[in-house]
């Protein structure tokens, strides 16, 4: 029996706990973004406290949880790809309960349900904490289909499994009022609902108890953070009193955030990460293109300028900054000049790294209509190919820079590559390999002595 419940939450199955899955196996895959991460964590925590068990054998599974993204046509084809390939397991084995959700199961519950049609839960982004329910009725009923359309208020905090004990997510804003005409980010987590700071520091107090010494504060766009709120009467951004706030509390040493927005970065959010000696740094600030025309097309509300007054600005008042970007490479109506405006931006600019994309239509955003405009894949490619050799070398000078100075790194516990090194990260996020054994959470003061393109090599001081 299929079933689906939307677009609100009044129209939603009802709880019905069953006695707890006690020594079950369950397995999460996760792809996609920081918030999906989270929202892996949350949902393990459900699992647990259900007293599941994690397992990372899928033959093992009794609970298979795939959390799904869609910002890119490959994120779609890995999504039934794996669906694909949990078939044969599910044929195997059909008391094994299989649930699909994240952003993916957001957009296309219909489609999901139509080409897996052996998955017994699909799920969307709004509804974690209705999982365990879901997979009662599904036990009972055959595949259940709930999507919720649109966040009403923040859900209150769930049980989260963190991977690592010293560091953790907290989300403080959930969904986005942009139009950037190549993101399908609104659809699925739809309009900006932020928390209020009360919870958010409440929760960072919790996990500083419990020995995190790290947070990460995660929104779509963390500079409009608490403009919904009115707080005091007044609709506006409170984000850089947030960092002051977070950046306070005992224990806390170090604290990052993501994802700022070019157009809505103001000096005040600077100027917390400079006086608020927690708050690390490091910028993720998204260029996507250097050029004036192909930013309109995008509707991202700066030009090129504007940006590098901001980037500028950002690195006057903070020390030391660390900063990275996004670039999305073939956007319909790219020329020639366009790329190379972008290629401008990039040497000037002199980003630490960057997350370099080509652009992928996806279905239901401005941008997939462009089609008439859509650029020679052989060029986009060259393209690309060109910003990543430009990039890779500015990032391996950049990271030269650093050779021969001591700093404080976190360590994230033995290196997957080479046990005998820990990988470290310090606090502008560069990682840092370092020979020995150090504990995840262990904070230690490195001399730099190497550089490449996508790390730095340190021996303990």
């Amino acid at each position: 029996m299929t079933v689906t419940a939307v677009p609100t939450p009044t129209r939603r199955y009802p709880p019905r706990r069953k006695p707890t899955r006690s020594g079950k196996r369950y397995l999460i895959r996760t792809f996609g973004c920081q918030m999906n991460e989270h929202d892996s964590e949350r949902i393990a925590g459900l699992f647990e406290l259900d007293g599941m068990v994690r397992t990372d054998s899928l033959e093992d599974a009794d609970v298979i949880f795939i959390n799904t993204c869609t910002i890119r046509e490959n994120a779609d084809n890995r999504l039934y790809g794996t669906l694909g390939h949990l078939k044969k397991l599910k044929d195997a084995r059909p008391e094994a309960l299989l649930v699909v959700g994240g952003c993916a199961a957001q957009k296309d519950r219909e489609l999901v349900r139509e080409r897996a049609p052996w998955v017994d839960v699909v799920m969307g982004t709004h509804n974690l904490d209705r999982v365990l329910d879901l997979m009662d009725h599904a036990e009972e009923w055959g595949g259940i289909t709930e999507v919720v359309d649109e966040l009403e208020a923040m859900p209150s905090v769930l049980p989260v499994r963190r991977e690592q004990p010293h560091s953790a997510w907290v989300t403080i804003q959930i969904g986005c009022n942009n139009t950037c005409t190549f993101c399908i980010v609104p659809s699925v987590r739809g309009p900006e609902v932020s928390r209020r700071p009360g919870d958010v520091i409440s929760e960072v107090e919790r996990l500083a108890a419990e020995g995190v010494v790290e947070v990460t504060l995660l929104g779509q766009n963390v500079d409009t953070y608490g403009r919904d709120l009115a707080i005091g009467g007044r609709r506006r951004p409170i984000f850089a009193d947030l960092l002051r706030q977070v950046g306070a509390v005992e224990g806390i040493r170090r604290v990052r955030f993501t994802s700022p927005h070019p157009a809505d970065f103001r000096r005040e959010v600077a100027l917390a990460m400079a006086e608020t000696e927690a708050v690390c740094e490091q910028l993720h600030l998204p260029l996507q293109s250097g050029s004036d025309r192909i930013l309109a097309r995008m509707h991202r509300g700066y030009n090129r300028q504007r940006f590098m007054d901001r980037l500028a600005m950002a690195r006057e008042i903070i020390p030391d900054l660390t900063v990275t970007t996004d670039v999305i490479v073939g956007f319909p109506g790219e020329t020639d000049e366009d790329f190379e405006m972008t290629m401008e931006v990039i040497e000037e600019a002199r980003f630490d790294s960057a997350f370099m994309f080509i652009f992928s239509p996806r279905p239901g955003t401005a941008a997939a209509e462009m089609t008439d405009q859509f650029v020679d894949p052989e060029v986009v490619q060259e393209r690309f190919q060109r910003l990543v050799e430009t990039q890779n070398r500015i990032s391996a000078e950049r990271n030269a820079e650093w050779v021969g100075r001591t700093v404080e790194v976190l360590s994230e516990g033995p290196s997957k590559k080479d046990p005998s090194v820990a990988t470290t990260r310090t606090r502008g996020g560069k990682v840092v390999h370092v020979p020995g054994e150090y504990a995840p959470g262990t904070f230690l003061d490195v001399e730099l002595t190497e550089a490449y393109q996508h790390h730095l090599v340190g021996r303990p001081v």
